[in-house]
């Protein structure tokens, strides 16, 4: 029979071992201390400050949208999370704080998506006192209307001083309705696309780009086609440490990670997403890589690792708060 202290011991053991590889990732990836901002969850990335701000939640009917699966396998990989159909999806912006750069990674959703749906992006972002003039870069990591969503507010430019990078891909297939002929890919994403980056267009604010581009010193943009045709990583490296903004190579984390080949209605290239979310996986694994996704629950930062059956799993940073000079 075990007493109280030897069960409580074992209790510690067994729960120390079943969370061991994510235990050994961690301690091998040392995190900064940082004192967290009242309206976002901060980390350092060598000398940069990376923010992330909540957009809001919205509920995703994960039967009607997930592809490659069956709702009898979406409902038991939720039930694992502790999760029901429809979950509450994030949707995450981050804040890259660069000396003469503010630089946005995402807008989300703005007004597209109704009162109480997302769009809380600029309340966000006051809280610590940054306003949309501020910024002087907006990286999209693709243009549907979660992340682009925010660049206008009536038909207005909302970041003024802001060049926008995006994808060329993007640019040519969305302002081109002949494709949305071609391929039978939702009216929406065009109109949406259009509406969106055509104020930045039309003020010469925006600046496309293919393959890997240098948005500044230590920062770099490349095009991974799939979830659209220009959807793009952005990679901050900063002293020797990184961080990749992925955009939507996952918006499921309880059925995607452990099964990467399930695809969303969204993609637009059903085939090249699941390929381009695989081996993402797979060399963030290898390098054991610093990750911020859109979707995955707020803060989206963390680290993805192996799990079980030969699927992956996601270890959300660590949270800190208190000032970096009380851990000296």
């Amino acid at each position: 029979m075990l007493t109280v202290k030897k069960l409580a011991l074992s209790t510690l053991i067994s729960s120390s071992l079943l969370f061991y590889p994510a235990l050994q990732a961690a301690a091998e990836t040392p995190q900064h201390v940082v004192k967290q901002p009242a309206g976002g969850y901060s980390v350092q990335v060598g000398d940069v400050l990376v923010t992330s701000f909540t957009d809001g939640t919205v509920a995703q009917d994960l039967h009607k949208l997930l592809r490659r699966t069956t709702p009898q396998k979406i409902d038991a990989l939720l039930a694992k999370n502790f999760q029901t159909n429809p979950p509450e999806v994030s949707i995450n912006a981050f804040l890259i704080a660069m000396p003469g750069h503010k630089i946005l990674v995402d807008t989300g959703s703005g007004q597209l998506f109704g009162p109480g749906n997302g769009g809380r992006l600029i309340e966000s972002l006051a809280t610590q006192g940054v306003k949309p003039e501020d910024i002087t870069e907006v990286l999209l990591t693709h243009a549907h209307s979660d992340h682009a969503g925010g660049l206008v507010k009536d038909g207005k430019v909302v970041f003024s001083n802001a060049r926008v990078f995006v994808g060329k891909p993007d640019v040519d297939f969305f302002f081109n309705d002949e494709n949305q002929k071609k391929t039978g890919y939702g009216k929406n994403y065009f109109d949406v696309a259009q509406k969106t980056l055509k104020p930045y267009l039309d003020a010469g604010k925006v600046v496309p780009f293919s393959g890997t581009s240098e948005i500044l010193p230590g920062l770099t943009g490349t095009v991974h086609p799939g979830h659209t045709p220009g959807s793009a990583f952005y990679t901050l490296t900063s002293k020797g440490e990184k961080i990749t903004f992925v955009g939507d190579i996952i918006h499921a984390a309880a059925v995607q990670f452990p099964q990467p080949d399930v695809t969303i209605t969204y993609d637009e290239d059903q085939n090249k997403a699941a390929s381009v979310r695989e081996h993402a996986f797979a060399d963030f694994v290898k390098n054991k890589d610093l990750v911020a996704a859109p979707h995955l629950p707020f803060p989206g930062i963390g680290y993805v690792t192996k799990g079980e059956n030969g699927g992956y799993a996601w270890v959300p940073v660590t949270y800190t708060n208190r000032d970096a000079s009380s851990a000296k």
